[in-house]
């Protein structure tokens, strides 16, 4: 799949001819989760299995074929619990019957929960933000806003190197990743900006591959040439960034989340290092969101799928 994903529509469009996966949907109890997943199959996305209060789940599925006209049926698998849901989930990723799994109306550490105790592999579990928005000229990768909550030096590289793999997914042959902090020098009273420095440095000597790493940065620097060269910032990376790693997981939430709201941002949620692709929005999420989502779930699995036949 050598092409730019500019934009979610590339990926969708590339995705669409592949076979469907299947993606089990935990606690497919809510319309905007449904609508999701009749997005997803009807646009040849991936095939969603939905797990929950069966009833109910059948129950919305009228509603939403009445009101489009375009809501497949789906297979259920009844669960009497949110937790019950997941677990479910996570028993069918072990066995086989589906490639991905994906949150539904539940709290993210209930749905969390099961995947860190069964799917866990030797990589550092993280969230990516893959972000498309409209006042930016490419992909933007956010990390980690989700699972991480105040990680470490250590856990940042990690957390980046995971970034810089989902990158090379999306055909970044060598992604530029901007270190986050609220100023652009070192200062030892703001751990975020040695760290930043550290993690570059850990670039430069090859402790974490494939891609330009700077910072600190401010968010500024990091996504407006122009701010960097007013301030005396001389980086490659700055203005043309395509991976931020935020401090901590409330000001990647945040950021995120001011992205989506104030700025129009479409977000695609993905948990790396986990056995299958974990798809992880809020669950107050439009159904783009989760469709996107998917598309990149399914990209992942195709692409971990061809390393593999290697």
């Amino acid at each position: 799949m050598l092409m730019s994903y500019a934009h979610f529509d590339d990926l969708l469009a590339v995705i669409a001819p592949l076979p469907d996966i299947p993606v089990a949907v935990v606690d497919a109890t809510e319309a905007h989760v449904l609508q999701g997943a009749c997005e997803a199959k009807n646009q040849s996305i991936v095939e969603p299995i939905l797990i929950g209060d069966a009833d109910k789940i059948r129950q919305l599925l009228l509603q939403l074929g009445a009101d489009t006209g375009s809501c497949p049926n789906f297979q259920i698998v009844p669960a009497d619990s949110p937790e019950e849901a997941a677990d479910k989930g996570v028993e069918m990723v072990l066995s086989g019957k589906v490639q991905a799994i994906m949150k539904g109306h539940l709290h993210s550490d209930a749905f969390l929960h099961p995947i860190l105790a069964k799917l866990r592999t030797g990589k550092r579990l993280s969230h990516v933000f893959v972000t498309d928005i409209s006042s930016y000229h490419k992909l933007l990768l956010i990390t980690d806003a989700a699972i991480n909550i105040t990680p470490d030096l250590l856990t940042k590289a990690a957390i980046l190197q995971n970034a810089i793999d989902l990158a090379h997914i999306l055909d970044v042959s060598h992604p530029k990743a901007a270190i986050l902090s609220a100023v652009e020098v070192v200062n030892p009273a703001i751990v975020s900006t040695v760290d930043a420095a550290c993690l570059s440095k850990m670039a430069e000597r090859g402790q974490i591959t494939d891609a330009l790493v700077d910072g600190p940065l401010a968010f500024d620097n990091a996504i407006s040439r122009e701010s960097a060269q007013i301030k005396g910032i001389h980086s490659a990376v700055a203005g043309d960034a395509d991976i931020l790693v935020v401090p901590d997981l409330v000001s990647g939430n945040i950021l995120a989340k001011d992205l989506e709201y104030l700025a129009g941002a479409t977000m695609a949620g993905i948990v790396l290092g986990a056995k299958v692709p974990v798809i992880l929005t809020s669950r107050a999420d439009p159904a783009r969101a989760r469709l996107v989502s998917a598309a990149l779930a399914a990209l992942i699995h195709y692409h971990q799928a061809g390393a593999q036949a290697q």
